[in-house]
């Protein structure tokens, strides 16, 4: 049920303009302090994964480890990509608490 509810928020941040997506846009928004929330799909290489974190942590900016980059690129309509990031913050609390409560399910 969670993970559908993720989708769902995302869908409708990209709908209303408040997702960015690609390794280069995200590093672009957070340095202009744009950024609320950065999403990494499972599917990354380690390496973008490690230099995205720092970043992320250098910043202050939440991020989220969720999902595979062909269902996210479909929910958001984007073709092929892994790294998302959330301009809104309301949409990034919401989309995190689930994220959060999807992981912490899976680990009971």
């Amino acid at each position: 049920m969670g993970k559908s509810k993720v989708y769902s928020y995302l869908g409708f941040a990209a709908r209303s303009r408040n997702l960015v997506t690609g390794y280069n846009t995200c590093v672009m928004m957070m340095e202009k302090r744009k950024l609320k929330l950065l999403i990494l799909t499972g599917d990354l290489a380690d390496n973008t994964v490690k230099k995205l974190r720092s970043k992320c942590e250098a910043n202050h900016i939440n991020y989220r480890i969720f999902g595979d980059s062909e269902q996210l690129s479909q929910v958001t309509g984007n073709v092929g990509k892994g790294v998302f990031g959330v301009t809104d913050r309301h949409f990034a609390e919401i989309i995190c608490k689930e994220i959060d409560l999807i992981q912490s399910e899976r680990e009971e």
